[in-house]
């Protein structure tokens, strides 16, 4: 499992969410295993994707495919995104009874 960190700055948050989500089945066959989205506070066209892959060759392999960047195009995504690939080395998870 990897993890993924992107970063993208968008036109508009409606257009890019209706892309993103008709995208599910293709992010799945890619090997995305889970996402989260993010909104930045001070920056309204910024959001931060945190992303669960089945492994780092096909995080690599799907992030650099022509169809994504079509897609990214598509949705409103400016520029190129910035991505980090993260292994996860430890993780607390609290509770009510903490």
């Amino acid at each position: 499992m990897v993890h993924l960190l992107v970063r993208h700055t968008i036109t508009d948050y409606k257009t890019w969410r209706g892309a993103f989500d008709a995208s599910l089945e293709f992010r799945h066959r890619g090997g995305e295993e889970s996402c989260r989205i993010f909104r930045d506070t001070e920056k309204d066209g910024e959001i931060i994707l945190m992303l669960e892959w089945e492994s780092a060759e096909r995080a690599h392999r799907f992030m650099s495919s022509p169809e994504l960047k079509a897609k990214m195009k598509e949705a409103g995504v400016l520029g190129e995104p910035e991505i980090r690939y993260l292994s996860e080395m430890y993780t607390i998870r609290r509770s009510a009874a903490d």
